[in-house]
């Protein structure tokens, strides 16, 4: 069995300072896609990381972040697409050599503080279920609003927020990806599409510290999480 990570890091940044694209950002003298990328690298049941990120900035990754950091198991750097959906889709295609039953982990690149067991667990997960999706339950009291007013408030005892990693195996996640890809159906994430093909998804614990970074002050809160880690 192979275990390949998919890692998108497309994005361009829109709410962050102009011009700067979010996953190469310096968090503790690190791009924050470095600190990423070196989860996947040291993981020994990881045997082959896909970067993804826009066409245009392969040749500054790889010489800024996949050789100046030494990762190894990096050996590709593929264009992504205008959503992630595509990019992902795009990665896919870049892993055809799999075998059906082969693994892949879907992990967005600015999610820096995932832990290893996490991500262990949810190659666990996927090799007994048809897919596993890392997830945190809701601390706050949930409502449902149309046109701004309170129409219903879930019980948050069901209601998890989904993080990645998103682990499935190879033919799980590829027709799933194929299959809205010919029915024009954009998802919110790759579990969505899983469960379009009546599949079902279990859900593994994560870590509140699994931030995305999307934001200036999610990089605050990043840059916090790091010294504390330094503290030991």
């Amino acid at each position: 069995m192979r275990v390949a990570a998919l890692v998108p890091a497309a994005g361009m940044g829109k709410r962050m300072a102009a011009g700067i694209n979010k996953q190469y950002l310096n968090l503790g003298g690190k791009p924050v896609l470095a600190h990423t990328l070196s989860i996947f690298e040291t993981a020994p049941f990881v045997d082959d990381i896909v970067v993804i990120v826009p066409e245009d900035e392969i040749p500054y990754c790889r010489e800024n972040v996949v050789d100046r950091f030494g990762f190894t198991k990096a050996r590709r750097i593929i264009a992504g697409g205008r959503e992630r959906q595509e990019s992902v889709c795009n990665g896919l295609r870049a892993v055809s050599e799999l075998m059906d039953d082969d693994i892949v982990i879907i992990h967005d690149g600015v999610r820096p503080f995932v832990p290893l067991e996490a991500v262990l667990r949810s190659v666990e997960s996927a090799l007994l279920h048809d897919g596993a999706l890392v997830a945190v339950p809701v601390k706050d009291t949930v409502k449902t609003a149309v046109e701004g007013i309170v129409v219903d408030t879930p019980d948050r005892g069901n209601i998890w927020l989904a993080q990645t990693p998103q682990t499935f195996r190879y033919g799980v996640i590829r027709d799933a990806h194929e299959k809205a890809k010919c029915e024009g159906f954009l998802g919110t994430d790759d579990a969505s599409l899983v469960e379009r093909l009546g599949k079902k998804v279990h859900i593994v614990m994560g870590d509140y510290r699994n931030i995305k970074i999307t934001t200036p002050e999610d990089m605050l809160l990043a840059e916090a999480f790091l010294k504390e880690e330094a503290k030991g």
